[in-house]
């Protein structure tokens, strides 16, 4: 059953204490510390505008260690032929809302919200969550965004307006995240697309170990450098 949390409330129930389903508690508000806080345990908000705050941890987990990323014959083309130029941190605005706008099977609207978008904007200008764009011939076609703490990437949704684009940026993100020794990127949930690249299930009791293990791995947040020619 899950947990009610009162406005102003600065805490989350234990997430292994999550319904079967993933809901782990109902409440509170959006602000950039609450999301800080839920990320570190692996607690993510998913929820319609219209209903409360619901936050979940599922289980099992979707996760890519770095080097197991996956790369199709034809992706490796692409890459070799550099199809599209890549940057990070360099339009977040225009990401997070290109992602809202994304129609999604069995769903009739978006859990990206204007809260959630001034929220992340917020976390992005405190050097916390992070964009990469996916550009061809200086147009934004794609790209991802999501938070990093610790050693840990927490993936939160991509857009793709031309094919394999929102991939592309993905294997750039993985490659620059390994480089950095990054031990973790999570996917929270399963899609075909994310174990063609490499993803994989794991329990909630081992990614809570990941989580756990992350605590100590302290990094300062800064905003990310990484631009190719546009």
């Amino acid at each position: 059953m899950a947990f009610y949390l009162p406005p102003g409330v600065e805490y989350f129930p234990h997430p292994l204490c999550a319904d079967p389903d993933g809901l782990l508690a109902i409440g509170t508000e959006l602000s950039a510390h609450q999301l800080l806080l839920a990320y570190q345990f692996g607690i993510f908000p998913w929820y319609h505008e219209e209903d409360p705050i619901l936050w979940w941890y599922t289980h099992p987990r979707c996760v890519l260690f770095p080097s197991q990323l996956k790369i199709s014959k034809s992706m490796r083309q692409l890459l070799k032929k550099q199809a599209f130029n890549v940057s990070f941190d360099s339009a977040f605005k225009e990401v997070i809302q290109a992602c809202q706008l994304v129609k999604r099977e069995g769903q009739d609207d978006t859990w990206i919200t204007d809260k959630l978008i001034a929220t992340f904007i917020d976390l992005h200008e405190k050097g916390y969550a992070h964009s990469i764009e996916v550009w061809q011939e200086g147009k934004l076609v794609g790209g991802l965004y999501g938070l990093a703490l610790g050693k840990m990437f927490y993936g939160e949704s991509m857009f793709s307006n031309v094919s394999n684009a929102s991939k592309y940026g993905f294997i750039k993100l993985v490659q620059y995240l390994e480089t950095h020794n990054f031990e973790l990127i999570d996917c929270q949930q399963r899609t075909e697309h994310l174990i063609s690249l490499g993803a994989e299930m794991i329990s909630s009791d081992r990614f809570y170990k990941h989580l756990k293990t992350n605590i100590f791995n302290i990094v300062a947040p800064c905003k990310w450098v990484y631009a190719e020619n546009r």
